[in-house]
């Protein structure tokens, strides 16, 4: 099964990490935690988000995998990272993690970035993400901290 260019080189960058995870593009969007879980036939709260963020004082890029019913409390991760954090945009986005919303998965970014995770995330056996598109998913079996650089685990409530 082919995949898109986009797709492709999250597949490659997997596997440059020695991950044996596979992408998988779905004929209907993933871009909202529903359409996902919908597309996969799994609980909504197996679904990772990835949210960036921007910290105000100093431009640091923070992202934050929460699972996919949770909404995310500003205030607590603003004190988590020691400074008042906001939404960041599109562009911004696409510059540190070299995807657009919709598609953006929880490592392999552009620019090193602060991740946080969401503890309910660790109650699951299998999780689902982004794969570089708003089409492309892939299952991360186990832990999805196991396959993460430098991260804090964290209640995003």
């Amino acid at each position: 099964m082919t995949i898109s260019k986009r797709a492709q080189q999250f597949q490659d960058a997997l596997h440059q990490r020695g991950l044996d995870l596979t992408v998988v593009e779905l004929p209907d969007s993933t871009r909202t935690a529903d359409d996902a879980a919908n597309a996969l036939g799994c609980q909504k709260s197996q679904i990772v988000k990835s949210l960036v963020f921007r910290k105000e004082s100093t431009g640091e890029p923070v992202m934050v995998l929460a699972s996919g019913p949770n909404r995310v409390n500003e205030k607590a991760i603003s004190a988590h990272v020691g400074g008042k954090i906001g939404k960041a945009d599109a562009e911004f986005v696409k510059q540190v993690t070299g995807y657009t919303i919709g598609g953006v998965p929880p490592l392999a970014h552009r620019e090193r970035l602060t991740v946080l995770v969401d503890e309910d995330l660790l109650t699951f056996e299998e999780t689902w993400a982004a794969a570089g598109t708003p089409n492309a998913v892939f299952k991360i079996p186990g832990k999805i901290t196991d396959i993460l650089d430098d991260h804090t685990v964290v209640s995003v409530k």
